[in-house]
């Protein structure tokens, strides 16, 4: 499974592309970050940022697109923020017919950290030491991006049955 992971943001868009299955190692095939200037024009940031994430979708052909679940924060105008550069991932992924997951920060740290209150420190060397690399990616939201391209690759199976259970319940119960 072949995943890229977005850590959503206006001015720093975390991507990262891991690849795997669970219960194997897992192995990075690219991190970076989107950067848009904070003085420029919203949509011609939002534009930024849809280009970024097209150019990893044609470089690195994911099979999932996990993104950030956007939570309420105090500041509203950085949730409103993150929340566009989330829409904005997300379009791209639907327009090439790429599943989307949507995991919360706490699910992504528990997932890599097995405490859904880690920090970003015990984030980035979870990330570092999962995917064998000889240190933590900068920024934090590159580390971010991969720890939730891993979220997926590890939660997915799991997800996937429960789908499948409920979608079964579901149809013997129209039978009835």
């Amino acid at each position: 499974m072949r995943v890229l992971g977005v850590d959503p943001g206006l001015t720093r868009c975390g991507v990262g592309v891991v690849e795997g299955v669970a219960g194997r190692p897992l192995t990075m095939l690219g991190v970076g970050v989107v950067r848009t200037p904070a003085d420029a024009e919203l949509g011609h940031r939002l534009v930024a940022i849809e280009q970024g994430i097209e150019q990893w979708l044609d470089e690195h052909r994911p099979e999932f697109v996990a993104v950030e679940r956007v939570f309420s924060q105090h500041n509203v105008r950085t949730v409103m923020g993150t929340a566009q550069a989330s829409a904005v991932a997300m379009l791209c992924a639907a327009r090439r017919g790429i599943p989307v997951a949507l995991h919360t920060p706490s699910e992504v740290k528990a997932a890599v950290t097995g405490s859904g209150r880690a920090d970003k420190a015990q984030v980035g060397a979870m990330v570092t030491r999962l995917l064998r690399l000889d240190a933590p990616p900068k920024p934090a939201d590159a580390a971010d991006a991969l720890a939730l391209a891993i979220c997926h690759i590890w939660r997915a199976p799991a997800q996937n049955r429960l789908q499948q259970a409920v979608a079964l319940h579901a149809s013997k119960g129209r039978r009835a």
